[in-house]
């Protein structure tokens, strides 16, 4: 099996390089071809004993996603993307990264020929959906009507996903992450980004910035589950998905005050204490657009899982990241 990560050098890519590395197989098959792609070289990672890949990439450049499906990789994880913030900040180059180089990687499939159908899991996000929201939960097929422009441009390329994979061009999959919790690694410019900041940074000593109200509700779920996700995805058939190619990943849906009594129940009072309540407009009216609860009975009964609880997803950030050990 020949795989190929877009977005490898990102925190997600790493871990989900990692974990292939580790299992040695995908979809039952064994890996020995490994293609990874960013705009910064991704590591070499360690123990892979099969044909190995290294390569800076710009998508949406002329000619780049050609070359990285010359070898006819049979399964991509799409990956490569402008997190929220920035989208929202620079439009030219959310479009650009996000739209333009999504539609680059499928036209290369598209035009590659002989028979060419490769297997295609791509990141999406709940920011595809806009308010006004169900108080049930949004379900797979609520309308598709964002309020920001990385919610844009990620509706769209679940569009052209599942348009694509409708003609028969390719076997498609994208899965609506909610937000992943808790990151590790230095803030990023994501407009999410709080919500890792105020555990990642008070279990480290460190202080964390809150931008927005303790009130704000919104789903989570870990790296852990993140990568758990995509090789899941990438095992289900074309049968088991239908026409609806694009799913909502379950999570823990909770408050940020909520959050917050997590992290004093494992770390107490004193690393609460470390954060800092510092309201962001931006950031606010953002946050404001997105959804906080999803009905995923399809994605659950496709055998999709997450944690069940916040403290679980503390705990993994905690045995995963820190080492099973937190700042006194």
């Amino acid at each position: 099996m020949h795989v190929l990560i877009t977005g490898a050098a990102g925190m997600i890519g790493r871990k989900l390089t990692a974990r292939l590395v580790k299992d040695g197989k995908v979809i039952g098959q064994p890996i020995d071809r490994l293609s990874l792609t960013d705009i910064v070289e991704p590591d070499k990672p360690a123990g892979f004993s099969g044909k190995l890949d290294l390569s800076t990439s710009d998508l949406p450049e002329p000619g780049v996603a050609q070359q990285l499906i010359a070898d006819r990789p049979q399964l991509i994880f799409h990956l490569a993307g402008v997190v929220s913030g920035e989208a929202e900040v620079n439009l030219e180059k959310g479009y650009r990264v996000n739209l333009d180089g999504t539609r680059a990687l499928l036209d290369a499939i598209r035009t590659a020929g002989d028979g060419y159908k490769p297997k295609v899991v791509f990141t999406s996000s709940i920011s595809v959906f806009g308010a006004p929201f169900p108080a049930a939960g949004i379900p797979d097929d609520f309308h598709l009507t964002p309020l920001t422009s990385y919610g844009t441009q990620k509706a769209m390329s679940e569009l052209l996903l599942a348009d694509y994979n409708r003609r028969g061009i390719l076997d498609g999959v994208g899965i609506r992450l909610p937000t992943i919790c808790v990151r590790p690694g230095k803030p990023n410019k994501a407009a999410s980004g709080f919500f890792s900041g105020i555990i990642r940074e008070p279990l480290a000593g460190l202080e964390a910035i809150l931008p927005v109200a303790d009130t704000v509700r919104h789903t989570h779920a870990s790296p852990r589950s993140a990568v758990n996700f995509l090789i899941h995805a990438a095992g289900l058939t074309r049968e088991a998905l239908g026409p609806r190619i694009n799913l909502n990943m379950p999570g823990v849906c909770v408050t940020v005050a909520e959050q917050i009594e997590s992290l004093v129940r494992i770390a107490g009072p004193k690393a609460a204490a470390r954060i800092r309540r510092e309201p962001d407009e931006l950031v606010t009216r953002i946050v404001a657009g997105w959804a906080e609860r999803f009905d995923v009975k399809r994605s659950a009964a496709l055998g999709f899982k997450a944690e069940t609880s916040f403290d679980d997803i503390v705990r993994a950030h905690i045995e995963d990241e820190l080492g099973g050990k937190i700042a006194a």
